[in-house]
């Protein structure tokens, strides 16, 4: 059986499946699934079986391997609704990562569901629908990136793009038992990507193991002259994991799960995981990280997701869904002023962090504090999502890389940990990421498979 991204390449390079049968079966499994608000749009069948047929070079890094795509990332002659029906429109060309993917072999099936604008953690502010959890029905699937990671947990494509701004491509990953890699500000293009936060955004990965997110990424990666917001940042091949590693989490007094005990305890159990592995654990003061992530949804940096919609909040605003609408309405209240005090603020708060960082190579925080039912968030819609945001909010405010891993099941309940380190270390987070996801032995996504031994060559 070939799932990861790694098995189904060295499938095809073996001949023992060809990237159009591959393709098929990605369609069946589909089908099978029946979730209907997984993608806003589907390619037809057919062409992309007749895509797959057509790639020569197996020696391309993603070989026939079936990729779905965020509804706010162009791909050429598929809408790009970004879950706003209204402000859809056909690209004629494809976003940079879109071409990079293709270009290293990967085929695109469609377009996944979203919360709208990209402004959301739950994956329920969507006029397409709710995707369902892949692990659990009840549950958020998470968001924004919603349709992406449920796409990869259910084991329909190896492969998805999502976006992250406040979490929108970790918060998926931990409540759907998968991997979220949110590389540094700029090592990805962003050119045809909707805006949410045009000084924030990156482009970000979910896949079934580690090795896979990075072998995206390192087809993703690279300066491009289209994005303003690019950089040249080195990207290093990652090596086994060094020797000793020293992780900072929060003080026993800061840690918030909201009274979730369940959470609480795994966080706990990942922790003694990562000593046993040969990590020594330090305590650091994380109020800080809390007051930058207060800065996102408080500060002036709303403004940037009320320019990426302004002139349809000008011209439809019923089109917005109620609660994005609400958000983004509160752009248009901070001042010049504001923004400046804001900036002072965050120059000081990266100096906290700078000085953390000075200490640990990277924290381990939880992925997201509790979850939530849609049933919960639907009646408190919020709250609740700000509190899903309370270890993501602040990291790309003061530039740092993640990679947010699955660390627990309880009850059908998915519990995950994210790594974070300062901006072009992802290949450190990489190392001790593998390591800790192949000890946990949990199964891949919703697919009650076991994880690979090891990579195939």
């Amino acid at each position: 059986m070939t799932e990861t991204v790694a098995q189904i390449v060295a499938a095809h390079r073996a001949g023992a499946m060809t990237p159009a049968e591959t393709m098929a079966r990605c369609y069946a499994r589909l089908k099978a699934h029946d979730d209907p608000a997984m993608f806003i749009t589907l390619r037809d069948e057919s062409e992309a079986v007749a895509e797959a047929r057509g790639l020569k070079d197996a020696t391309l890094p993603l070989h026939g391997v079936p990729v779905a795509v965020k509804d706010n990332i162009d791909v050429a002659g598929l809408a790009t609704t970004a879950a706003c029906p209204a402000f859809a429109y056909t690209p004629k060309q494809d976003a940079t990562v879109v071409a990079k993917l293709r270009a290293a072999g990967a085929v695109v099936i469609g377009k996944t569901n979203l919360d709208q604008f990209a402004t959301g953690l739950v994956g329920v502010r969507s006029p397409y629908g709710v995707p369902r959890n892949a692990m659990n029905k009840e549950l958020v699937p998470g968001g924004s990136s919603s349709g992406s990671a449920v796409a990869v947990a259910s084991g329909i494509v190896p492969l998805s793009l999502g976006t992250d701004t406040a979490g929108s491509g970790r918060v998926p990953a931990g409540l759907n038992n998968i991997v979220g890699l949110k590389p540094s500000l700029g090592l990805v293009s962003t050119y045809g990507v909707v805006p949410a936060c045009r000084t924030l955004d990156c482009v970000s990965v979910f896949t079934l193991t580690v090795d896979d997110a990075w072998t995206a990424l390192t087809v993703m990666a690279g300066k491009d002259e289209k994005d303003p917001y690019a950089r040249a940042r080195p990207l290093h091949n990652p090596g086994p994991m060094p020797g000793r590693v020293t992780l900072g989490v929060p003080r026993k007094g800061q840690r918030l799960f909201f009274g979730d005990r369940a959470f609480e305890a795994s966080y706990d159990a990942a922790l003694t995981r990562l000593a046993k592995l040969g990590c020594d654990i330090v305590e650091i003061d994380i109020e800080p990280f809390y007051e930058t992530a207060r800065l996102l949804y408080e500060g002036p940096w709303v403004a940037e997701r009320t320019i990426a919609v302004q002139s349809l909040l000008a011209s439809e605003p019923d089109a917005i869904h109620p609660v994005t609408r609400e958000i983004i309405l509160g752009g248009l209240r901070p001042t010049a002023i504001d923004a400046f005090k804001a900036f002072y603020k965050l120059e000081e708060l990266r100096r906290v962090s700078e000085h953390t960082f000075g200490g640990v190579d990277a924290l381990a925080l939880p992925t997201a504090p509790t979850a939530y039912t849609v049933k919960q968030v639907l009646a408190d819609p919020i709250q609740l999502n700000s509190r899903l945001g309370t270890y993501t909010n602040f990291v790309n405010l003061l530039d740092l890389c993640g990679l947010a891993l699955p660390a627990a099941i309880n009850d059908g309940v998915p519990f995950g940990i994210t790594l974070l380190a300062p901006g072009g270390e992802d290949a450190r987070l990489a190392e001790i990421g593998r390591v800790f996801h192949a000890d946990t032995q949990l199964p891949l996504g919703a697919l009650q498979m076991a994880q690979p031994e090891e990579a195939p060559e």
